[in-house]
């Protein structure tokens, strides 16, 4: 999805005004630097910088694109690269699992419902008594 261009409503409003006060008298000035050509000077520089910020985003679009098709390739060429070390020297070989496979004999084949880390590895779970003391003189207790 391509990211939303920015057009800017004070310049449209801005060249509309300066197309009336043109109509007025091309050469109005208003003192202190308010003059037309003043105001079309720097209408220009917004619309120049609002036109470069618009390409430098088509363009960051253009290079985020071209980088995600960069990893498809690269995800595709890892595993074709795996998949040849898998075919030279085994699935359950050392160079297999060098080159980032887990070997066949290394796998660990799991029951249906059975959560990959095992009991005796769970971390322990200290239950807390809110803040100001504990009621009927209870202690926090381990849970394990």
């Amino acid at each position: 999805m391509a990211r939303r261009k920015r057009t800017s409503q004070v310049l449209e409003k801005a060249m509309r005004r300066a197309a009336g006060i043109n109509s007025i008298d091309p050469n109005l000035n208003l003192t202190n630097g308010l003059t037309l050509p003043a105001f079309s000077t720097l209408i220009e520089t917004m619309r120049t910088r609002e036109h470069l910020y618009n390409t430098a985003l088509s363009n960051l679009d253009k290079s985020y694109h071209e980088m995600l098709e960069t990893e498809r390739e690269l995800a595709d060429m890892a595993e074709h690269m795996l998949l040849g070390v898998a075919t030279r020297y085994g699935k359950s070989s050392v160079e297999y699992g060098m080159a980032g496979g887990v070997p066949k004999n290394q796998r660990r084949k799991g029951l249906r419902g059975e959560s990959p880390v095992s009991s005796s590895q769970q971390p322990s779970f200290i239950a807390g008594v809110n803040g100001n003391g504990s009621k009927n003189g209870n202690k926090a207790a381990t849970t394990s």
